[in-house]
């Protein structure tokens, strides 16, 4: 046991004064390894008596213990040394300002929705929402728009398959169907809304992409005229693009759900090659750019939704989110809206902090 004993004292000793961790573990590599000492009198165990083991064991084991409990307490003692001076070293200057973090962006479509919203708002509009996904009713029959009727050539629809007993069901063309939902859903006129959202169409180029964004509005009310609409675009465009030249050209042309009904038409001028909302179309640098669809309500729809069109008359217009963006922030190609590149959203996406406000400029 004088053996063991010697043996105990020696390790403890040389693992008190390991002064690295890789010293220490070569130690316990020593002691408690495959070929440790330690182990080596381990395995001298097996062979004994069971009265020999009895004898020789618990001095085998208390080593194991020790020189076990001595490796655990040195390396702690060893890591928080170096944690230690690593705290007396590294040294925060919490006076310097922190490093600015990553922030995200609005996409320009989210911005332009919101510069939208808040014009309309101060027109006296309120903004309504409906589904993405439409029965066929809602969509076409209700707007003037029956099965057999060609003006639904006009529109590459993404119907559902059809189910036997059920409604046909699609993705919505346009967010039309939101105004024949308001209108049927008991308020009674005047009804100033604007419908923004999603909306489907099966065509994919330059400015087409199968899913895109429009805003509808829709006026009900007694008395109303052209002249109401004529005003209302042309003071929702001047906000919009933030000048006051803005010249409208009214178009006559065929929409099923109004009559009459009016292609809107822009004046642009030419600017250093690039094309600049604002101004006579018929000047000499200039021209007419179709941004809007609009007209008066046709008496079927308002029918459609039971009312007495001989006492309500109204306006609805349609126009493009993206395209309306577009056109002010001078971007190109509409396939870069839906592509998701961060390159392109840093370069074009807005702060958080831009809100629209008609007071600083709704594109400040």
């Amino acid at each position: 046991m004088t053996e063991i004993s010697a043996l105990k004292a020696g390790l403890i000793a040389d693992i008190a004064a390991a002064d690295t961790l890789d010293a220490l573990e070569a130690l316990r590599v020593g002691a408690l390894g495959k070929s440790g000492v330690v182990t080596g009198l381990l395995k001298t165990l097996g062979p004994m008596s069971p009265e020999e083991r009895m004898d020789k064991g618990p001095p085998i084991q208390d080593l194991r213990e020790s020189v076990t409990t001595a490796l655990a307490d040195r390396k702690a003692a060893l890591e928080q040394a170096a944690l230690d001076a690593r705290l007396a070293s590294e040294k925060v200057d919490m006076t310097l300002p922190a490093d600015a973090g990553a922030f995200g962006s609005v996409h320009p479509v989210s911005q332009v929705m919101d510069e939208l919203a808040e014009i309309f708002a101060d027109l006296g509009f309120s903004v309504a929402t409906g589904p993405e996904i439409e029965d066929d009713w809602h969509n076409f029959t209700a707007l003037n728009i029956p099965e057999t009727h060609p003006a639904r050539a006009m529109h590459d629809t993404f119907y559902f398959p059809d189910e036997e007993g059920q409604k046909r069901m699609l993705l919505r063309t346009h967010t039309s169907p939101v105004q024949i939902r308001t209108m049927m859903n008991g308020t009674p006129p005047p009804i100033r809304i604007i419908a923004p959202g999603r909306v489907y169409r099966s065509d994919s180029d330059a400015t087409h992409t199968p899913m895109f964004h429009q805003i509808e509005g829709l006026v009900i009310d007694k008395g109303i005229t052209l002249g109401h609409l004529k005003w209302t675009l042309e003071t929702f465009l001047k906000a919009f693009f933030e000048r006051e030249d803005i010249v409208l050209r009214l178009r006559p042309s065929y929409f099923p759900f109004t009559e009459p009904s009016v292609e809107v038409d822009v004046g642009y001028t030419l600017a250093n090659g690039q094309r600049v909302i604002g101004g006579d179309g018929d000047a000499a640098d200039g021209g007419w750019l179709e941004v809007l669809g609009s007209g008066m309500v046709n008496r079927k729809v308002i029918a459609a939704c039971g009312l007495d069109p001989d006492e309500w008359q109204g306006f609805a217009f349609g126009t493009g989110v993206d395209r309306l963006a577009m056109l002010k922030y001078g971007m190109n190609d509409l396939r870069a809206f839906f592509d998701g590149d961060l390159r392109w959203l840093k370069h074009y996406g807005f702060s958080a902090l831009d809100v629209p406000t008609l007071s600083g400029g709704v594109g400040a």
